[in-house]
């Protein structure tokens, strides 16, 4: 099992490699040559700078049972199909369930600004989201990994 990390905009780097040693999960970083991002103790693989190259790259690098952590509804949708476990940096799950309608909400949002409308961006980052993440990261791991050994 691997975990592989969407790292060019991930806020939570850090604290999923600190979890990911505790589940002995091999980490892999992906990135473009715009951000360079490397960690002690983390597989980087820095891809060519292009409309979703890294996203590419990450796919055609996972396995069934691998975990990723991204915010990219896009990328999620194709790791789900490929049978990854998919988590954003707030903890949340992306599931078959709920990919569908994350996809149509981004999809409703660029609409809306293509139209020269204005969405509220992001709430700032707080600790809480981090308290969150870790919680929710270490939940999948403790269910996926036996589910991984068993078969």
């Amino acid at each position: 099992m691997q975990l592989l990390i969407d790292a060019d905009a991930c806020p939570v780097i850090d604290l999923a490699l600190f979890v990911s040693s505790r589940y002995e999960i091999k980490p892999i970083l992906f990135c473009d040559t715009s951000h360079r991002i490397e960690r002690e103790n983390a597989i980087t693989i820095i891809v060519p700078k292009g409309p979703d190259s890294v996203d590419f790259k990450l796919v055609n690098t996972l396995s069934r049972g691998d975990i990723v952590i991204t915010g990219d509804y896009g990328l999620a949708a194709m790791c789900i199909a490929k049978g990854a476990y998919v988590i954003d940096a707030n903890g949340r799950e992306l599931t078959s369930d709920n990919i569908d309608q994350l996809l149509t909400f981004r999809y409703e949002s660029a609409k809306i600004r293509r139209a020269g409308g204005r969405l509220k961006g992001p709430k700032k980052r707080t600790e809480e989201n981090n308290i969150s993440f870790e919680k929710k990261f270490r939940q999948l791991c403790e269910r996926v990994i036996p589910t991984e050994k068993e078969g």
